[in-house]
This record gives C-alpha cells, sequence and structure tokens, in this order.
C-alpha cells in the first residue's frame, strides 16, 4: 500500500484547530513537530516564535481524494487569520509510513506508573512501572493523543486487580494491554477496522498478555459481549459513536461499573451526557485537556 503525507507549518497558537483537521480526517493521528531545547517539567514553557510542523497520513485508495480535500479546505480556513505554508504533499511506501511515524514515538510515561514504550526505543523500566511495549502500526494508539492519555489515567485510577475490562474500538491494543497489567482478570477487545486487530493482536502477544487479552473484529453489539459482565468498559472512539452505542455500553456494565468514554471534543460533550443519561449512565467525572474531553459514567448500584 501507499500513503500520502500531508504537512503543514504553523505558529504554535494554531496548532490545537490544525491539528483537530489532521486528526479527523487523516488516518490513525497527527505528528506534531516543535523546537526542542525546553523542559516541560522544570516549568519552561515552547519557544513562541518557532513555527511547528504538523503531519497525517491517508493511504491512497478510494477515499484520499475526499479527505484530502476536507483537509486543505480547513487549511485555507485557517490560513485566513494566520501565516501557515500551504499544504504539502508527498508519496510514501508503507516502509516508509511506518518509519515515518517512528522518528517521532519517544518514550511516554502517563499518570503515575504507566509508561509506553515503543519497540525499537531501550527503556529501563522503574521497580512499580506498568510498561506497554508498543508498535503502532496502521492502528490508532500510540497514548500521545489527549483521548488515549486521558483514558489510560482514568483506568490507573479505577482499575483493581480482578476485574473484567472491556475495550471498545480497541485500535493499537494499548488500553487493553494496560488493563491486563494492572492485573485485570480479562479483557476483550473489539475494533472494528482488521488492520488494527491484526496490529493490536500482534502487540498484546509482544506483551505477553495472551493469556488475559482477547482481541476481536466488530463492533456492539457483539455476540462475545455478554449484558452486565464488566467492571469497566472503555470506548475511546468518537461522540457520534458513544451516543450512538450508548445503550449497549451500559449494558455490558456490571451494577455499580464504570464506562470510560472518550473521543470526544469539548462542544460535543453536552450532547454525549445526554445519550448517555438517556441510556442510564450517570456522568460523575469530566476530565478536559484543551479541547478533548474523558467522561466517567456509572449505573445506579442495586437499591
Amino acid at each position: 500500500m501507499k500513503w500520502l503525507e500531508l504537512s503543514v507549518e504553523s505558529p504554535p497558537e494554531f496548532v490545537e484547530p490544525l491539528s483537530q483537521i489532521f486528526y479527523r480526517y487523516g488516518h490513525g493521528g497527527v505528528s506534531v513537530e516543535m523546537e526542542g531545547g525546553y523542559s516541560p517539567d522544570e516549568g519552561e514553557e515552547p519557544p513562541v516564535t518557532g513555527m511547528v510542523t504538523l503531519k497525517t497520513y491517508l493511504p491512497l485508495d478510494s477515499t484520499t481524494s475526499l479527505r484530502r480535500s476536507r483537509i486543505d479546505i480547513g487549511v485555507r480556513l485557517v490560513s485566513h487569520v494566520s501565516s501557515i505554508s500551504a499544504l504539502q504533499e508527498r508519496e510514501l511506501d508503507e516502509d516508509e509510513w511506518q518509519n515515518s511515524w517512528k522518528e517521532h514515538f519517544y518514550v511516554l510515561h502517563i499518570g503515575e506508573r504507566t509508561v509506553i514504550a515503543p519497540t525499537w526505543r531501550e527503556y529501563e523500566p522503574g521497580p512499580s512501572d506498568i510498561v506497554v511495549t508498543l508498535d503502532p502500526g496502521m492502528a490508532f494508539g500510540t497514548g500521545h493523543h489527549p483521548t488515549t492519555r486521558m483514558c489510560l489515567e482514568s483506568l490507573e485510577s479505577l482499575l483493581a486487580p480482578g476485574m473484567d475490562i472491556l475495550d471498545v474500538g480497541c485500535g493499537s491494543g494499548i488500553l487493553s494491554i494496560a488493563a491486563a497489567k494492572q492485573d485485570a482478570r480479562t479483557v476483550m477487545g473489539i475494533e472494528i477496522d482488521s488492520v488494527a486487530v491484526g496490529v493490536a493482536k500482534q502487540n498484546v502477544r509482544d506483551n505477553g498478555m495472551g493469556h488475559s487479552v482477547r482481541i476481536a473484529q466488530g463492533t456492539l453489539p457483539h455476540p462475545d459481549v455478554q449484558p452486565s459482565s464488566y467492571d469497566i468498559v472503555i470506548a475511546n472512539i468518537s461522540a457520534k459513536v458513544v451516543i450512538e452505542l450508548a445503550g449497549e455500553l451500559t449494558a455490558a456494565l456490571r451494577p455499580t461499573g464504570k464506562l470510560i468514554a472518550s473521543g470526544i471534543l469539548l462542544k460535543d460533550s453536552d450532547r454525549v451526557n445526554e445519550g448517555l443519561a438517556s441510556a442510564g449512565s450517570i456522568t460523575e467525572e469530566t476530565v478536559v485537556d484543551g479541547d478533548w474531553v474523558t467522561l466517567v459514567a456509572s449505573t445506579p448500584g442495586p437499591s
């Protein structure tokens, strides 16, 4: 397969809207390249004068023309209020595509203990680290996007050993593996994209979690997902799909179970809350990162 790389240079203050455009119409995420030489841990801010390069990738198939035109329209709209570059493009073979992601994927620390370590980077874990070794391939889910990061942080705080977990739209398997490494009893990951299913299964094997994690293709309802069977249900997908599946997601929970819903833009959070409420889930916590929201909801316990 061949891929189309799209890139644009922008001032830092316009990275967020451009990232949303690239994320929505690209395939699998957005890479953001900016000037280094500063330490966020020390309270230092990134340079405000340097330009930032954003990239996304499209598979060259029947969807390419429509995806590219929508990204181009979005970039042109932003260019009316900012001095960003024109949209640049180049074709890549699949090996080049995968290697281009690897250049920007480093060891990532999330929450108090979770560490996402690419298979091609060396990392010496600390005694309390939960290390997920990952090769995202062509599947979404590296931990760098705010939605994935917030889901991982929620898992850290909510998951107790022995719980059963359902991961809807599991992508690369990152959340399923992280749950298993926090001593979940069983994890069921379902994913509609066949390529991502293969990537997730390989990542499960590479992490030695095949005894507790099962990956299957499909969505809800699914023949292998039984009602009232899970302590935590994760749905890092989109506002539209969370609303559409709200009844199925809620039905999969045990009484007092927790639903982690993400992939939601801030402007859509009220609609998602209404959809979850209609399905019988009550939102208990709203976590915001920029323009992205993660909702933690639960069903009422037995009276």
